[in-house]
């Protein structure tokens, strides 16, 4: 099973030790991909500041993300899961997790992101800032950006197994499962029972829990299908759609009454 996740928009503070080895994260294609990005912000981080600012869509009261960003090769790098925060990181809670669980997550969990395309939970990676949405003055568009390199590194990545797409709208773009990979993909949304509404919060909570109930559970789903089965096992209700044809992916609704 692969998970795709979002990243967060907040980040825990870079660590104290060994600073970022490009070369090491996973997902080696991408290398080349990352290596334009991280050039890129840094030099545009560590010169006009208005303009930086302007670029990564930050706020007055942001502006000293973009110091971070200046010192991406210099930092301390920390695994990716220490470094995510904010709902649904939180309602995953990571470090909680028992040992077997924590190794069910570094094999199975993919975080998307602007920077680095996408790392594994066990990457270590310096506190950063740069979402899908930013269009770099020299790359453009992030999300185009990565298309190519995804579009050989995911699959796979994805092997022969259930692909569980939990990421918001932002990340999509950058890949979208095609073909055979897309037959036994599953995206999530979560409801609130009695209004059949998304709320981003607890949408992300859920998302969050959903994850590490299957983790702690050592649930190894081979297919949608069988997804399904196993988050009802678990106390979820789930409504499902399955594809209407051939290459496209399953849809499944979990509906949730409590709003927290």
């Amino acid at each position: 099973m692969l998970v795709l996740l979002p990243p967060s928009e907040g980040k825990a503070p870079s660590g104290r030790g060994t600073a970022l080895k490009l070369e090491s994260l996973s997902l080696p294609g991408l290398t080349e991909a990352r290596r334009a990005v991280l050039d890129e912000l840094a030099e545009l981080c560590a010169g006009d500041e208005e303009k930086a600012r302007e670029v990564l869509g930050l706020s007055e009261g942001l502006r000293g993300e973009i110091a971070k960003n200046t010192e991406l090769r210099t930092s301390g790098a920390r695994p990716a899961g220490e470094i995510y925060t904010g709902v649904l990181y939180d309602a995953l809670d990571l470090a909680s997790l028992d040992t077997a669980a924590k190794r069910r997550a570094g094999r199975s969990l993919l975080v998307f992101s602007g920077l680095w395309g996408a790392v594994r939970v066990t990457d270590r990676i310096p506190s950063y800032r740069c979402s899908m949405g930013v269009r770099l003055p020299g790359l453009g568009a992030l999300g185009a950006h990565w298309r190519t390199p995804m579009a050989a590194a995911l699959p796979e990545a994805a092997g022969g197994g259930l692909v569980l797409d939990l990421r918001s709208s932002a990340y999509t773009g950058a890949w979208k499962p095609k073909g055979e990979v897309a037959g036994r993909t599953a995206t999530v949304r979560v409801l609130h029972a009695p209004t059949r509404k998304v709320v981003s919060h607890f949408n992300k909570a859920t998302k969050g829990r959903i994850v590490r109930s299957l983790l702690a559970a050592g649930a190894a789903p081979a297919d949608p299908a069988e997804l399904v089965e196993a988050l009802r096992d678990l106390g979820y209700e789930v409504e499902v759609q399955a594809p209407a044809r051939a290459g496209t992916a399953w849809a499944l609704d979990v509906l949730v009454n409590e709003v927290h």
